[in-house]
C-alpha cells in the first residue's frame, strides 16, 4: 500500500467504495497509543488516496471505540527506547509547557487530518467512547452510537482539557460545560437526542445501520461528496473550529501543570499505585456519573 506501513494497532479493509478502518486493541479497549496513532493517521490518507474509496467507517473492535488515549503512555510508561538518537538533545515530553505544547502539537498532528480529508468519515461507536475517544468520534462528519455506548470524557476530572475540542460544534455551550465540568458520561441514546450524535440504535442494530449508512454515501461519487464535506467544514472554520483547536490545545497543556489536590493526587496515584487505583480514586467522588436525560423524554420512555 502507498501510505499505510503497518497494521499492529488497526486494522485497514476495502470493499464496495467503503474503506473500513478498526482500532484494533481490543485487550486495551483501543486505548490510544503513539503507534495506534500513526498507523490511523496513515490509513486515513490511505483511504483518502484510493480511487476505489468514497467512504470511510472508523470503529473499534470488540466491545469499545475507544477508552481514550493510553495513560501508561502519557505518565511515563512509554519511553521511546530508540538508540539512533541521544534524548538529552531533544524536547522533554511535558518538562516545560513549551515542550508540552509542541508534544500536543505532534500528536494532533496525526487526527486533525480527520478534517481535512476530502471524503467523509462516518464513526460507529459502541461501549466506551471516551477522552480521546470523543477527540476521534467528534472529528468524524457523521457519529452513530448504539443506545447503550458511554460517551464522556472523565480525564477532564483531574487530568486536563481535551486536546481536540470539538464538543460545542456538536452539543452547544452548556452540554459542552456540562460534560466537562463534572467528567460525566452520557449514553448513546441520550446523546443523539442532544445532537451530540446523529442517531442511536440498539446495541444488535447499530453494525447494520452503520454499514447501510455508508453504504448509500458511498453510492455518490468521491468528488461530489468532497464538495459537500468540504463547504461545512469551511463553515465551521469560519466560526472558529481550527483557531479552537489550537486553543484547546495550549490550555490542555496549561491544565497540566495544575497543582491543585486532585491533580497532585492522580500523579502520586499513578507513580505508586498505578492507573487502576488512579481512575478509581479520581472517579470515587463523582458515583455513577452517567447523565440520564428526563425532560425531552415522553412518559412512555
Amino acid at each position: 500500500m502507498k501510505w499505510l506501513k503497518s497494521t499492529e494497532c488497526i486494522s485497514f479493509d476495502v470493499r464496495d467504495n467503503v474503506a473500513r478502518v478498526t482500532l484494533n486493541r481490543p485487550d486495551k479497549r483501543n486505548a490510544l497509543s503513539g503507534l495506534m496513532l500513526r498507523e490511523l493517521h496513515q490509513a486515513l490518507l490511505e483511504a483518502d488516496d484510493r480511487r476505489d474509496v468514497n467512504v470511510i467507517l472508523l470503529s473499534g473492535a470488540g466491545k469499545d471505540f475507544c477508552a481514550g488515549y493510553d495513560l501508561t503512555d502519557s505518565y511515563g510508561g512509554a519511553a521511546d527506547q530508540s538508540s539512533e538518537y541521544d534524548p538529552a538533545s531533544y524536547r522533554t515530553r511535558a518538562g516545560t509547557i513549551d515542550d508540552d505544547i509542541w508534544n500536543l502539537e505532534r500528536q494532533q498532528d496525526l487526527t486533525s487530518i480527520m478534517l481535512d480529508l476530502h471524503k467523509p468519515i462516518v464513526a460507529k461507536i459502541q461501549g466506551n467512547c471516551l477522552a480521546g475517544g470523543t477527540d476521534l468520534a467528534f472529528s468524524c462528519d457523521i457519529v452513530l452510537a448504539a443506545d447503550d455506548a458511554k460517551i464522556g470524557f472523565p480525564a477532564a476530572r483531574a487530568n486536563g482539557t481535551p486536546p481536540t475540542n470539538l464538543w460545542f460544534y456538536h452539543c452547544g455551550p452548556q452540554w459542552t460545560k456540562r460534560m466537562l465540568f463534572t467528567g460525566d458520561t452520557i449514553g448513546g441514546r441520550d446523546a443523539a437526542m442532544i445532537g451530540m450524535v446523529l442517531e442511536a440504535y440498539p446495541a444488535d442494530e447499530i453494525d447494520f445501520q452503520a454499514d447501510e449508512m455508508v453504504r448509500r454515501i458511498g453510492s455518490v461519487d468521491a468528488e461530489i461528496l468532497a464538495a459537500h464535506k468540504r463547504i461545512v467544514n469551511a463553515q465551521m472554520e469560519m466560526a472558529g473550529a481550527k483557531q479552537s483547536l489550537r486553543y484547546a490545545l495550549e490550555l490542555d497543556a496549561r491544565a497540566h501543570l495544575s497543582t491543585g489536590p486532585r491533580r497532585t493526587r492522580f500523579r502520586k496515584d499513578m507513580a505508586e499505585k498505578g492507573l487502576k487505583e488512579a481512575l478509581a480514586n479520581r472517579d470515587e467522588p463523582f458515583g455513577r456519573g452517567r447523565i440520564e436525560l428526563r425532560a425531552r423524554r415522553g412518559a412512555g420512555d
